[in-house]
């Protein structure tokens, strides 16, 4: 059994995340109701969001939505300003580092040794909080693109196999238990991917990706997402008295090098769609 923790000491703070959230979802509602027009006007997109706000009950939208920018807004300054920060260390210490070697001060380049470990744990830490997702931890879109494709490009610079996870009956769980709840579910599952011994992306909502580099076997893939999803079927998560389950669908494939993110996802797609046929018909809901 699985305990999950929503204690919240700062109702502001879970609220401002609950409408975080809400925005996502609806956002990706939006986009996905869009992707089924032929033709979208500005007005058709207002009204497409504005219906899907309303049933989720998100409430004063508009303010919501300049938060979230606002907040987006500040990360991303606070990052520019460390870049600069370290930008500016790291040329005041090669500066050191020339004039220690000219003068061939022993005791200088120590200090520029120090400095330089120093600057380089801070410069892993700035590119973690560029790659990471904020709310589960695991790799986000950005280090996917920065790590397996082309420079400047959608296609893979190398090659291996790729599993498409989408999370079965995941809105029941937010209509059900509410949204906060939805977030632990999503942070439970992402950790749970990680035995998979692949890079974990959070692709979207409640979507992700493992990513298995330089390894073309489809079997040894499948067989381990296999083993995980049968062991979080068998979990109970427990939240106060009520307790339910969750369990996922997937699709795999194999990418070459050169080969586009979005054909091989199209191809991943096709194939969890049609393992989550075959799972919902074992498994009928979250209900124990």
């Amino acid at each position: 059994m699985v305990k999950l923790n929503i204690t919240e000491n700062n109702q502001g703070r879970r609220l401002m995340q609950n409408n975080d959230r809400l925005l996502e979802i609806i956002s990706n509602e939006t986009k996905e109701d869009i992707c089924k027009r032929d033709v979208v006007t500005p007005e058709i997109f207002q009204n497409i969001f504005m219906n899907y706000a309303q049933k989720h009950d998100l409430k004063n939208y508009e303010e919501t939505a300049d938060n979230y920018l606002q907040q987006k807004m500040n990360n991303f300054l606070h990052l520019q300003d460390e870049t600069s920060e370290h930008a500016n260390k790291l040329s005041q210490t090669t500066s050191k580092a020339i004039e220690a070697i000219e003068e061939k001060n022993q005791d200088s380049l120590q200090e520029v040794l120090t400095e330089t470990k120093n600057l380089r744990n801070e410069i892993e830490k700035l590119k973690e909080s560029l790659f990471k997702d904020e709310l589960t931890g695991v790799y986000n879109r950005k280090w996917l693109y920065e790590h397996y494709m082309l420079e400047n490009s959608s296609q893979f610079k190398t090659s291996g196999t790729i599993v498409l996870i989408d999370l079965n009956y995941f809105k029941l769980v937010n209509d059900t238990y509410g949204h906060i709840v939805g977030d632990k579910v999503l942070v439970f599952v992402a950790n749970t991917l990680k035995k998979s011994g692949g890079d974990v992306v959070r692709y979207g909502g409640d979507e992700f990706i493992i990513l298995f580099e330089n390894n073309k076997d489809e079997t040894i893939a499948r067989k381990k997402l296999y083993k995980i999803r049968e062991d979080m079927i068998k979990k109970h998560l427990k939240l106060k008295d009520t307790e339910f389950r969750i369990c996922f669908s997937y699709g795999i494939t194999t990418f070459e090098k050169n080969d586009s993110l979005e054909l091989i996802i199209e191809k991943a797609d096709k194939y969890m769609y049609e393992d989550k046929v075959k799972i919902k018909q074992r498994i009928k809901g979250i209900d124990v």
